[in-house]
């Protein structure tokens, strides 16, 4: 499933007397606005539009607010019940994917990207519907800063989202796996603000793996969906094909050459 592609860096635009500034890796709400309203502009009059869920994906969620109300013509699909929410308070117009089951390009985040624009995706939690959708999109366009891209997946924890029913067993399962691919750390069931098992939109807990190192992500990919008790996995190949970042020398557009 994977898809081994290079990436072109282009230059998007200067940023003028802003100086950019990063604090704990992450981007500053200034630059979070800047690559939402880039990824808002990228979307055309018509989309059926896949919409991502996190930090970033807010950022862009408001700027494609500002279009819509400008008179943008779109409809779009959300990838959580906070997403829906948000979408909902701003005014953008909403269906789902029985009602528009292909849609034409999804704009999310990412928690890591490696060279060949394979993701980790899934510390918010909605990595299933998020997948969901990027699959049923013609397009997927990712945005994110420039500490989200590495050299090799596996430094974030991937998220595992897994059934509740025969969790030890699946966590077994989960172990050996991790043993076949040299997983450097452990497996930890999410928990909550409660201190309970965080559960899903779709009523399922995530276990967080982290491997330290993902050297065949397609390989991975196949391992653990061979796990019953596994609904889906953080690991995204072949569907993103182009990504938005932000870094300290401006904002770059990574695509395939």
């Amino acid at each position: 499933m994977c898809k081994l592609i290079a990436w072109r860096r282009v230059e998007l635009h200067a940023i003028g007397s802003f100086v950019l500034s990063f604090a704990d890796s992450r981007l500053s709400d200034q630059l979070k606005a800047q690559v939402g309203e880039r990824a808002a502009a990228m979307v055309e009059d018509g989309m059926r539009l896949g919409i991502g869920t996190g930090s970033t994906a807010e950022a862009f969620i408001h700027a494609l607010a500002a279009r819509v109300e400008d008179g943008l013509n779109i409809i779009g699909v959300p990838t959580s019940v906070r997403t829906e929410t948000l979408c909902k308070k701003l005014g953008i117009p909403l269906t789902t994917l029985e009602e528009s089951p292909h849609l034409d390009l999804t704009i999310d985040g990412a928690d890591e990207i490696d060279p060949h624009l394979n993701l980790i995706k899934g510390a918010g939690g909605a990595l299933l519907r998020e997948k969901i959708v990027a699959a049923a999109s013609n397009d997927m366009l990712v945005i994110a800063d420039g500490s989200k891209v590495v050299d090799t997946l596996g430094a974030f924890a991937l998220p595992i989202e897994i059934n509740a029913f025969g969790q030890r067993a699946t966590m077994m399962a989960l172990e050996r796996v991790g043993a076949e691919f040299s997983m450097q750390g452990g497996l930890s069931l999410r928990m909550d603000a409660k201190k309970a098992s965080y559960v899903t939109d779709g009523g399922h807990l995530i276990v967080d793996a982290s491997f330290g190192r993902i050297d065949d992500p397609t390989a991975l990919y196949d391992a653990l969906l061979r796990i019953p008790g596994v609904v889906e996995h953080g690991l995204f190949t072949g569907l993103a094909s182009r990504a938005i970042v932000a870094r300290e020398t401006g904002i770059e557009l990574l695509e395939p050459v």
